[in-house]
């Protein structure tokens, strides 16, 4: 599934052709996704000018002129193209908007499991796939205090707790072991006890990643490209995930591969206490 970075690369890549445009035409292809599309949603979207477009967790979200917000969740397999040919629609392409420039967006998923729906702006902290949300890993918000306070008493172990969007919102499965491993925390540490310095150093770290990996496109998962079709790179720069049996950067131990709800988590023995 597109993490916080792969969205983020998502919502820049969109951003760059939609912003100040108006939906021209907007076509569904069919009546749901993972919920069924607000009734009447071709009709309030088409008209209207996208003001903005910017990311809340793991949702793409465009503010319109009239007050209200597409909401879009890419799900496991969704992506956003921008299509610059004349190609017909694709057996997955589920919904097709065209600008007033002729600019034409596909969302195509063929897993189904994306989502896409209507809010107001206003009552946005509220909606219901919002408001269980911690705060952002990138917001100022997000501080080893307000972490610390998250974790206390928590028996579970980090890596776990951390995929825990009511904690913190946009750590996923890959940048969590990345983040762990910059850290030099081990991801089976119980939770509760991340405080002090190794808050200290977890925080930076998760912000540090999220962020190179936005600078790289994402990292290219088995079903996430850019909205340009581009390819992210920052797999590239992967230090322990997907790494099993390949000598960490100390030199001093294998990277070991461990399964944590359900999860793989990648860590270095003797980097991460």
């Amino acid at each position: 599934m597109p993490e916080l970075p792969e969205v983020e690369t998502v919502c820049r890549g969109l951003a760059g052709v939609l912003n100040g445009r108006r939906f021209a035409r907007v076509e569904l292809r069919r009546k749901d996704l993972r919920i069924p599309f607000p009734r009447g949603l071709a009709a309030a979207l088409t008209g209207r000018r996208i003001e903005l477009i910017y990311r809340r967790a793991k949702y793409v979200l465009m503010a319109l002129d009239d007050g209200n917000v597409l909401i879009i969740h890419l799900g496991m397999s969704g992506h956003m193209a921008i299509i610059k040919d004349d190609s017909s629609p694709g057996l997955h392409d589920h919904v097709i908007f065209t600008t007033d420039d002729g600019t034409v967006v596909r969302f195509n998923d063929p897993r189904r499991f994306g989502l896409m729906t209507l809010a107001p702006a206003s009552g946005l902290d509220s909606h219901k796939l919002f408001r269980h949300l911690g705060p952002d890993a990138l917001s100022d918000g997000f501080t080893p205090d307000v972490l610390s306070a998250a974790l206390k008493g928590r028996k579970a172990a980090i890596k776990t707790a951390l995929l825990d969007q009511r904690l913190v919102v946009g750590v996923g499965n890959i940048y969590a072991s990345e983040s762990l491993y910059r850290a030099g925390i081990s991801p089976k540490r119980p939770a509760g006890s991340i405080t002090g310095r190794r808050a200290a150093a977890l925080v930076p770290a998760i912000k540090q990643i999220l962020n190179e990996a936005i600078a790289a496109g994402g990292s290219s998962l088995r079903d996430h490209v850019q909205p340009s079709g581009e390819l992210g790179y920052f797999q590239n720069a992967w230090r322990v995930y997907g790494r099993e049996g390949e000598s960490c950067a100390c030199k001093r131990a294998l990277i070991k591969r461990i399964v944590q709800a359900a999860r793989s988590t990648f860590y270095c023995t003797r980097c991460q206490t």
